[in-house]
C-alpha cells in the first residue's frame, strides 16, 4: 500500500528515503529506510510508525530486518505479500515469537509480559517464510541500485548494517548515542560488538543513518567522532564496574547498583540486561587478570 508520508519522508538520494519515526526515531519507533530500484523496492526495519501510517510511499517488494528485535520488525506483519529477509543467525526471531523471546533470554513472568507487549504494541507476526542472508549478500533492486549486508554482530548474533548505492550506510542499532552500545541480551556479545565498531569505523559514506535518535549524519568527520565516543562507553562502563569491585561483590549486587540504566528506569527486562552486561564485563576482567573470584560468586578487583 502506498501512503503519502509528506515531510516525514526524507529523501537522501533519488533511490533512498528515510521514513522518520516519531521524535527522530526514539524507541519504540525508529527511522526506517526505503530503497527504490528499477525493478524492486525494499523497506529496511519497518517501524511502528510505518505500521501506524498504514504503509510506505511505494509498494514494497521485500522487507529486510537488520536484526531480531521487536522494534525493527513491526512491518513484518504489515507487508505480508513482500518477501522477508533477516540474517541467518537471527532467523528464529522472524519465524516465531518464542524464537524472538529466546534472543532476549527472558524467563517466567517477564517473558510472558514482554511477549504480550511485542504482539500488542509492536504488531508482531510470525513469518515462517523469512529467508536468511549472510555477510556480503547483495540485494539487486535493478537500475544499478543495490543493498549489501554488512554483518555487525554483538547487539544480537545477526545484527547487520547495510551499504546502499548512492553513498548511504545504515547503522541500525549502532545508534551513536551517549547511552552507548547495548549488549544486554542472551544473544549479545561484548567482544563482537567492540569488533563491529572497529569494522564500521572505516566505512566511507555520504550519509550514515541510525535507527534511533541520531538519524542522519551527513559528515564522515562527525560520524568518526560520534562512533569513537560511542565505542569509548564500553571502556568507561568497564572501569566503573572495576572500581565497584574494590570490595568483593556479587553479580546481583552489580545488578542492583545499575551500570547500564539509571536507577529510576523501570522496564520488564532491566534486571536481565544489567545481569547479562555485568556477566560479560566480569568475564572480561577475569580473562585479563583484572579481577578474581575470591569466594563462589563473589568477585574483587586485583591490586594494580
Amino acid at each position: 500500500m502506498q501512503v503519502d508520508w509528506g515531510s516525514d519522508e526524507l529523501k537522501l538520494t533519488d533511490a533512498v528515503s528515510v521514513l522518520r519515526g516519531a521524535e527522530n526515531g526514539a524507541y519504540p519507533s525508529g527511522n526506517s529506510l526505503m530503497v527504490k530500484g528499477a525493478s524492486e523496492t525494499v523497506v529496511i526495519d519497518p517501524s511502528v510508525t510505518v505500521v501506524a501510517k498504514g504503509g510506505a510511499p511505494q509498494a514494497i517488494d521485500a522487507v529486510i530486518n537488520s536484526h531480531g528485535h521487536e522494534d525493527h520488525m513491526p512491518g513484518n506483519g504489515l507487508f505480508t505479500d513482500a518477501r522477508l529477509h533477516i540474517h541467518e543467525d537471527d532467523l528464529m526471531a522472524a519465524h516465531s515469537l518464542d524464537g524472538l523471546l529466546d534472543i532476549y533470554g527472558l524467563e517466567g513472568e517477564p517473558r510472558t509480559d514482554f511477549g504480550k507487549q511485542i504482539v500488542e504494541e509492536f504488531n508482531y507476526m510470525p513469518r515462517e517464510d523469512a529467508q536468511g542472508f549472510v555477510d556480503g549478500d547483495v540485494f539487486d533492486l535493478g537500475g544499478g541500485i543495490t543493498v549489501e549486508a554488512v554483518h555487525l554482530p554483538g547487539h544480537t548474533k545477526g545484527h547487520s548494517g547495510f551499504r546502499i548505492s548512492g553513498g548511504v550506510f545504515f547503522l541500525s542499532d549502532i545508534d551513536l548515542t551517549g547511552f552507548g552500545p547495548y549488549y544486554g541480551d542472551a544473544w549479545s556479545d561484548l567482544d563482537q560488538f567492540e569488533d563491529s565498531l572497529h569494522r564500521v569505523l572505516p566505512e566511507e559514506a555520504d550519509h550514515y543513518v541510525t535507527f534511533h535518535h541520531k538519524g542522519v549524519i551527513s559528515s564522515r568527520e562527525t560520524f568518526v567522532e560520534m562512533c569513537t565516543n560511542f565505542l569509548a562507553v564500553i571502556d568507561s562502563r568497564h572501569q566503573k564496574m572495576l572500581d565497584y569491585l574494590a570490595e568483593p561483590r556479587t553479580i546481583e549486587e552489580m545488578v542492583t547498583t545499575r551500570f547500564v540504566y539509571r536507577p529510576h528506569v523501570e522496564h520488564v527486562f532491566a534486571d536481565s540486561v544489567e545481569r547479562r552486561t555485568a556477566d560479560l564485563h566480569v568475564a572480561r576482567m577475569l580473562d585479563r587478570g583484572e579481577a578474581t573470584e575470591v569466594d563462589p560468586g563473589r568477585f574483587q578487583r586485583t591490586s594494580s
